[in-house]
């Protein structure tokens, strides 16, 4: 949510923090704005609504200046108003921010009383007031910076530009990410390397605590101490290239189709083909005597989470507990001396996971992170790391970020049973092969990309959709209802298939589709009789399943999709894909904005 954008150039830095916007632009927002040093002086330009509107207005009305800050602006405190776009400013300083200022109000207060007016209604323009009250003490820019920061509470990034410094910016971070880019001559900040992915590949991430200064001839860190610390310089793998939409009218399309390449990397990291067996890299802790897993995670993820649990409660007859990251840590449940703490994140810097991860390190746990972005807060900080290969993920909601995730979770729990003795040498082959069959059966879901398009006209038209499914199916069915909320707005709900009869029947009538996830496995006879009870209650059933299953109930279906045949073990992974599909289309058919839906974010870095 939100984003950074900072150059100190040699040319004109307008075109370049318009540019870097747009790259940001997938963390979701819903105004944008940039300001400039211009003769000595601060000028803005900001506008509400999408970036193209500050591209018109800078057409309009263009911005001089080599040095300056950009930021997307997802509403926190106060309405997504062009008065309440960054950057903020007074007539000394200009500040963008990501994040919250929780101490904003008292210090409001405390300016106001000294006579400082201020324009909006956000928790950030304290911050350039505060700043402006330090350099108005008499303080330098530097010094001025570091008294602010030592008053903030909460979570930020903060980008900082100052009236009569042609030449310098400041940034400094505090729960939330913060790159620093270097160039030839000239110095870059963003919230992540994406950012910065065609002005530079350099980069160094700032830790926890830190400020910086960036000026033409580089940067100089310094820790939370007010210390200058090193920072690694390191050479990302992203390139402007690897963001781009090709031929496809969406990013959350390109990415859909992406699924059996990334599939196929993800799992290769893990799966050695000769020998047929699964390697992790190497871990602190040992399976055999783990005494009980902990799942953490935020929304998708949190299904993926859901997944890993049957799989490590039936495979690997490991007790396992999954909990909503913003949950968690208020509970203050007991975790056991020696356990797990596994988080998965697509980002790795999700606020809540990540004060997760940080509660239960505080408590003890050994902790495995499973993310996306190797360059992540999460990363550094875990014992451990298990990566998703699935590349840059820039539409809003995700998609090949959590197939991937399952991949990662099911050599997880394959390695973790073989290591606990819970199945033998046999048993771990054959579930590691039908693994390895995933990513051509991926392909083959794709195919029925267009049939679920011709049946989501009907979808599209309901007011309500009831996802359902058992055992693995059912994290589907919730994933499936997430998918369509997200970026249809029609209201839908998973459910795990036997808990319909316990109320949420009451909710089918003939204008509910219900889409039902029912692969040929153990419990597919009693998703059968669930089934059953939704035709009898008029609901349109949209009925996902293979060619066994297609054949015992496909004729009561309104609708049906035939899914490859595949060990039940791996079919999450595949039904997937077609409640992703299925969203798509219902999106599309009503207009709605894909890869950036309303009120959303790519990233949440504030909790």
């Amino acid at each position: 949510m939100c984003g950074i954008i900072g150059v100190v150039g040699k040319g004109p830095a307008a075109p370049l923090l318009v540019d870097g916007l747009k790259r940001l632009a997938y963390r979701g927002y819903d105004s944008a704005g940039v300001a400039t040093i211009v003769d000595g002086a601060i000028e803005r330009r900001r506008a509400e609504g999408k970036i193209g509107a500050l591209e018109a207005l800078l057409r309009d009305d263009p911005l001089d200046g080599t040095v300056g800050l950009g930021h997307t602006r997802w509403a926190t405190h106060g309405a997504p108003t062009t008065i309440n776009a960054h950057p903020h400013a007074t007539a000394r300083v200009a500040v963008v921010h990501n994040g919250i200022i929780e101490n904003f109000q008292p210090l409001r207060d405390e300016l106001i009383a000294k006579g400082r007016r201020f324009e909006t209604e956000t928790d950030t323009e304290v911050v350039a007031h505060l700043i402006t009250d330090y350099l108005d003490q008499g303080s330098s820019p530097r010094k001025a910076t570091a008294a602010a920061l030592k008053r903030l509470k909460g979570a930020f990034a903060l980008g900082i530009l100052f009236a009569g410094e042609d030449g310098l910016i400041i940034g400094a971070r505090r729960g939330s990410p913060l790159a620093v880019g270097y160039g030839d001559g000239e110095m870059f900040l963003g919230s992540d390397a994406l950012a910065l992915a065609p002005l530079t590949r350099m980069i160094a991430y700032l830790e926890e605590g830190d400020w910086v200064e960036l000026t033409r001839d580089g940067a100089v860190v310094r820790d939370a101490r007010g210390r200058i610390a090193e920072r690694p310089i390191m050479e990302t793998v992203l390139s402007g290239a690897a963001i781009g939409k090709g031929n496809y009218p969406h990013f959350m399309l390109k990415e859909i189709y992406e699924q059996p390449t990334v599939i196929g990397d993800t799992l290769a990291s893990l799966y050695h083909p000769v020998s047929g067996e699964i390697r992790l890299p190497e871990l602190p802790f040992d399976f055999a005597e783990l005494p009980k897993i902990t799942i953490v995670a935020c929304g998708t993820s949190f299904y993926a989470g859901l997944c890993a649990k049957y799989w490590l409660e039936s495979i690997a007859r490991l007790p396992t507990e999954v909990d909503i990251a913003s949950e968690f840590r208020y509970r203050e449940a007991p975790l056991p001396e020696g356990g797990l703490a596994l988080f998965i994140s697509q980002s790795g810097e999700t606020a809540d996971t990540l004060a997760a991860l940080r509660f239960a390190r505080q408590h003890g746990q050994h902790s495995l992170s499973l993310l996306n972005v190797a360059e992540s807060t999460m990363a550094r900080e875990s014992d451990v790391v298990l990566r998703t290969l699935a590349g840059p993920e820039i539409g809003v909601v995700s998609t090949k970020a959590f197939t991937t995730q399952l991949v990662v979770l099911a050599c997880f729990a394959l390695a973790c049973a073989r290591a606990r003795g819970a199945i033998g040498a046999d048993e771990v082959a054959r579930l590691t092969a039908a693994l390895a069959e995933v990513p051509k059966h991926a392909a083959n879901v794709l195919n029925h990309d267009h049939g679920i398009g011709a049946l989501a006209a009907d979808v599209a038209k309901a007011r309500d959709v009831l996802f359902i499914g058992r055992g693995t199916g059912y994290p589907i069915a919730l994933e499936g209802a997430l998918k369509l909320k997200e970026i249809s707005y029609i209201h839908a709900e998973g459910f795990a298939a036997g808990e319909l009869k316990h109320g949420p029947i009451a909710l089918i009538d003939e204008g509910v589709p219900v889409i039902v996830v029912a692969p040929s496995d153990a419990l597919f006879k009693k998703t059968a009789s669930n089934m059953h009870e939704v035709i009898a209650r008029g609901a349109h059933v949209v009925f996902l399943s293979d060619a066994a299953g297609v054949k015992a109930l496909g004729g009561l279906a309104a609708a049906t999709i035939e899914l490859p045949t595949v060990d039940p073990f791996v079919a999450p992974i595949l039904y997937s894909i077609p409640v992703q599909l299925l969203a798509y289309h219902v999106a599309v058919i009503k207009g709605t904005d894909i890869d950036q839906p309303r009120n959303l974010a790519k990233s949440v870095t504030v909790e």
